[in-house]
């Protein structure tokens, strides 16, 4: 299944935002000059007392915002970029304007340090996508599969089983667009669970491989031996893969969850190393693993 939400084109707000805006407007200000699609580009928009205009439309001014929240228009108010379905998943803005997102308040990408999307360009510079086919097996926000497309990967075929997920993806501009120019015909984007589909991906298909799963308490599946030995059939001899692992404090988890994933990728066939806050490998060139 391809993503089922059309591409949002509205104005993204977050208190800071506004705070600014409204600033503006009370030292007489008739317009303000700032981003309103978390820093993608600087635009203007038109002040008034009622409201402001931004990109030919009229909008109303918000009422109160909370800290670490994105908002979005609706067609009649500004709601919080976020969904209940068993679990609360929501688009949280960062300090470099690339968002990211949280379930029941879990922080899904890394953001002390740097954007997420500029932690994701850094890890798959370790696999060298350029000209390669790409499997990016758990999409998230997308910022692996767009990182791929940027560096000029051949293809892109990523999984997200997750539809909320897929949801804030057509909300948050940072995220590839398989309509976009830049992308068409170079990025699929499934909504499927990929511990059940890669068992029906060709062999060797792929150059490359980015593996990003939730941690281990939560989708241990993607940790298995099982699903290892299919990372290594669908890869092709001396392709390459990151493994996100995280750091997970081994005093109070009593795990090494790092080693752990290095010892089963060696058994499925790859050489290991621990390269920044995973694992990168290196399919042998050997029969794959079954």
């Amino acid at each position: 299944m391809t993503l089922p939400h059309a591409r949002y084109a509205g104005p993204l707000l977050t208190r800071e935002t506004v705070d600014a805006m409204r600033a503006a407007f009370v030292a007489r200000h008739t317009t303000w000059s700032g981003s309103l699609d978390l820093g993608c580009s600087v635009g203007e928009a038109v002040l008034a007392g009622t409201g402001w205009r931004w990109r030919g439309r009229d909008y109303p001014w918000p009422g109160p915002l909370k800290d670490r929240t994105i908002y979005v228009w609706d067609g009649t108010a500004f709601v919080a970029a976020q969904r209940y379905d068993g679990a609360l998943i929501k688009l949280v803005p960062t300090a470099w304007g690339a968002p990211t997102f949280e379930i029941d308040g879990i922080k899904m990408l890394p953001t002390s340090q740097l954007s997420p999307y500029a932690d994701a360009q850094r890890k798959i510079a370790l696999v060298a996508p350029r000209g390669r086919h790409v499997l990016d097996t758990c999409g998230g926000l997308g910022y692996f599969a767009r990182a791929c497309l940027e560096d000029g990967a051949g293809s892109v075929h990523s999984f997200e089983k997750n539809a909320d997920v897929l949801w804030l993806r057509s909300l948050n501009p940072w995220s590839p667009d398989a309509d976009d120019d830049a992308a068409r015909g170079r990025l699929l984007l499934e909504q499927a669970d990929v511990a059940t589909r890669i068992g029906t991906l060709p062999d060797a298909a792929y150059d490359v491989v980015l593996h990003d799963p939730p941690r281990f308490g939560i989708a241990g599946e993607l940790y298995s031996q099982a699903f290892y030995d299919e990372l290594a059939r669908v890869l092709r001899p001396r392709g390459r893969m990151f493994h996100y692992t995280g750091t997970p404090n081994r005093k109070t988890s009593g795990r090494d969850v790092p080693l752990e994933v290095a010892r089963r990728l060696a058994r499925a066939g790859f050489t290991t190393e621990l390269a920044l806050d995973g694992v990168l490998a290196v399919r042998g060139a050997g029969r794959h693993a079954r």
